[in-house]
């Protein structure tokens, strides 16, 4: 058992993890890559690295973080933290496919090698307990497929990966998709590829701004969740964004200016307003503050998505102190009830504003 009313998730093989992860995008900083910006705000180093030791004293288990996150510098922070604790006890899961630099496609051979190595040198470890491939853009008719298939074996055989993971988006789409529109992945070409790699963990963005799973019954395997994908595949689960690029602790008002390289840039603000109103029942049950308002999202993620670690980022040692403290206490059935109420209000002033589909994932930002 955890130290809150939660019990351990089934992450791979026999690892055991803490249900609530550590996802380390904030603190790399601003960055942008291919032109689009794919940081937060800047983070003070020492602060960011003091946040990542909170953490594991608040009993996190799994790390989360990619080359692309301040174009290495997340890395780097986390290798801080690492050289202060035993290698064992946690577990790594870095992104790579975001950032290709020269090369012509993300997963050629020598670009994916060399990305893992750097990963690795960033890090100060010698192996990945989960190297995720971020998107499903292999080149045109898959050109890049085989290579990248073979360089991934041969860094498994060589020990410096330990299981591999697959990015996806909440729902499989029952149409043949174009490639590499991470957005819009066929259920077919996804279960190809998970028959090429042989995945171990699928990442999928949740939050309360995204149709709950169960919410849909599929009309086929064609027309599903992820998650029930992966229930099927025997793979398990992680989430990221489950406070939605922080939007869900109301601490961003309409007027919000995030700087250059900030992701959350791209929210529109007509979305910032909605959501500011949307959460006013919630904070006037459970409480007005961030902390407040994080504590019901993170709950609600947890109990919408039972088999899935949850990835929850961070910019301070108080923001994770409260992340994790808020676990220690159980939300009962009628507090249950008004959040779902509360979230699916939401999501439909959303719909109508056209800022999120109605089927799938939240278009935030």
């Amino acid at each position: 058992m955890t130290d809150s009313h939660l019990p351990q998730r089934r992450l791979v093989a026999e690892w055991d993890e803490h249900p609530l992860g550590v996802g380390c995008r904030p603190i790399g900083g601003p960055a942008t890559n291919l032109g689009h910006a794919t940081g937060w705000a800047p983070v003070n180093d020492d602060c960011a690295v003091d946040a990542l030791l909170r953490a594991r004293e608040e009993g996190a288990t799994v790390f989360d973080t990619s080359d692309v996150y301040g174009l290495g510098h997340s890395q780097r922070l986390l290798g801080r933290m690492l050289a202060q604790v035993p290698r064992k006890s946690i577990s790594i899961t870095s992104t790579v496919g975001a950032f290709r630099g020269t090369s012509v496609n993300a997963y050629s051979s020598l670009h994916l090698h060399a990305q893992v190595e750097q990963s690795l040198e960033n890090l100060g470890v010698e192996s990945l307990d989960v190297l995720t491939l971020h998107h499903t853009d292999f080149g045109p008719r898959d050109q890049y497929l085989e290579e990248a298939r073979e360089t991934l074996e041969a860094l498994r055989d060589l020990g410096r990966v330990k299981a591999l993971g697959m990015r996806a988006p909440t729902r499989l789409a029952a149409s043949t998709a174009a490639s590499g529109d991470h957005n819009q992945v066929s259920a077919a070409r996804f279960a190809f590829l998970v028959a090429q790699f042989g995945p171990k963990v699928i990442t999928t963005p949740f939050n309360p701004l995204i149709q709950p799973p169960e919410s849909e019954a599929a009309d086929s395997e064609e027309d599903e969740d992820i998650f029930s994908f992966a229930r099927r595949h025997g793979v398990a689960t992680m989430i990221y964004e489950p406070l939605g690029q922080g939007l869900l602790t109301g601490k961003y008002l309409p007027d919000t200016a995030f700087g250059s390289g900030d992701v959350r840039s791209r929210i529109a603000a007509p979305v910032l307003d909605a959501v500011q109103r949307g959460l006013q029942p919630l904070r006037d049950r459970f409480g007005p503050t961030p902390p407040d308002l994080a504590r019901v999202a993170l709950h609600y993620c947890l109990k919408r998505c039972p088999d899935s670690i949850v990835l929850t980022g961070f910019t301070s040692s108080q923001q994770v102190a409260g992340n994790y403290q808020g676990l220690k206490t159980e939300l009962n059935a009628p507090d249950c009830e008004f959040i779902d109420a509360a979230y699916a209000a939401l999501r439909a002033d959303l719909v109508e504003l056209g800022q999120v589909r109605s089927r799938d994932a939240a278009s935030v930002p």
